[in-house]
């Protein structure tokens, strides 16, 4: 199953398998129950386990680093794949796909940690209200538009982001569109994917920054 702008999907979608999978599944006070490769453990701020450390807790979010690469987990939300999931040289993001052929990534907008989702489908950098107002964009002063679904037209609102960045690798003022629904992920869509070179070589994708 793909997710495409188009297209607004609920199910959890496969990590990448270089990856370490972490998702946040409820919090008793300063402690989060974490969920770290399939396994259960109870850990307090500042706690570690098999490379994950417990930065922060509260609001119905934890906040999770691995060899320096850190995320905000959602309580019930997707898994995050921490560390191995994205590698940069430069001006090259090398990207490994999971079970499914899906390359997720963790990356920002605005300085924001997000979980993107490659999607050559999409035509712009797409995110739900929710993980807008998560990352403190004001998505409702956006230009009112209209996406083609399924169901039918939705309204959208399409804003310019100020930098995308996957990695150490970052692109300034990208278009994107807020959906009114949940997902998953952030859409890494053409507006970012456009800058790039784009080479995939079975399951490894490198997307070399153009000129």
């Amino acid at each position: 199953m793909k997710l495409r702008c188009a297209i607004l999907v609920a199910a959890l979608l496969p990590l990448a398998a270089a990856a370490q999978s972490v998702q946040f599944a409820g919090s008793m006070g300063s402690k989060a129950l974490l969920i770290i490769d399939g396994q259960p453990r109870t850990l307090a701020v500042g706690e570690s386990h098999a490379g994950v450390k417990l930065v922060a807790v509260g609001d119905g979010q934890a906040q999770v680093e691995r060899a320096g690469s850190a995320s905000t987990l959602r309580l019930g939300g997707a898994p995050a794949a921490l560390g191995g999931t994205a590698r940069t040289g430069g001006r090259e993001i090398v990207v490994t796909a999971g079970v499914g052929g899906h390359f997720v990534a963790t990356g920002a907008i605005n300085g924001r940690s997000v979980q993107f989702m490659v999607d050559t489908g999409a035509t712009s950098v797409a995110m739900s209200q929710a993980e807008a107002e998560r990352i403190g964009l004001d998505w409702r002063s956006g230009q009112r538009g209209f996406s083609s679904t399924a169901n039918g037209p939705v309204p959208v609102q399409l804003l310019t982001l100020s930098s995308v960045r996957v990695g150490d690798v970052e692109v300034a003022n990208v278009n994107a569109v807020v959906l009114p629904a949940q997902m998953p992920y952030v859409l890494l869509g053409n507006s970012f994917l456009s800058r790039f070179q784009m080479k995939r070589e079975n399951d490894v994708m490198r997307l070399e920054l153009r000129p």
